[in-house]
């Protein structure tokens, strides 16, 4: 199968990534922080913005080097779009919650550390899933030749 997506699909597998990312980190962060669902709400939609646009622009040229290198899509590789995603997320990340909170940048540091401790494992089991699916999809869509 060819590994390039299209704007289309990627937009949506990005937005799905997000989507389930914030219902599950919302409630949580929450209960980690005790600060307000909607102050949280909010930075979460922020933070969930800002990855938006990274998971885009990372995966697509994720992909290119993927085929450029001939890696296989098999666990090292997935580990190493895992690390490279969250680690470039960090970097934005990190003085934008400690503006956003009114917090320093250690501890800004700290809570997208345990932020992270999520989503590497997260980032990793939901591009794999989607990978398969979508497999799935594509076979089933194309007539098999008899």
């Amino acid at each position: 199968m060819h590994p390039t997506k299209s704007i289309t699909e990627r937009v949506c597998q990005a937005l799905g990534f997000e989507g389930l990312a914030l219902l599950i980190c919302t409630p949580l962060l929450v209960w980690i922080t005790g600060r307000p669902a909607l102050e949280m709400g909010a930075v979460t939609l922020g933070l969930s913005v800002l990855a938006l646009t990274w998971n885009i622009i990372f995966n697509s040229l994720f992909d290119r080097l993927k085929v450029r290198l001939q890696l296989a899509g098999g666990v090292w590789t997935r580990m190493l779009h895992a690390v490279l995603f969250e680690g470039g997320l960090i970097i934005v990340a990190v003085p934008l919650i400690a503006a956003w909170l009114k917090i320093s940048l250690v501890q800004a540091f700290w809570l997208d550390i345990g932020v992270l401790l999520f989503f590497l494992p997260y980032t990793y089991v939901y591009h794999w899933g989607y990978d398969v699916l979508r497999e799935r999809f594509v076979r089933q869509r194309v007539p098999s030749r008899a």
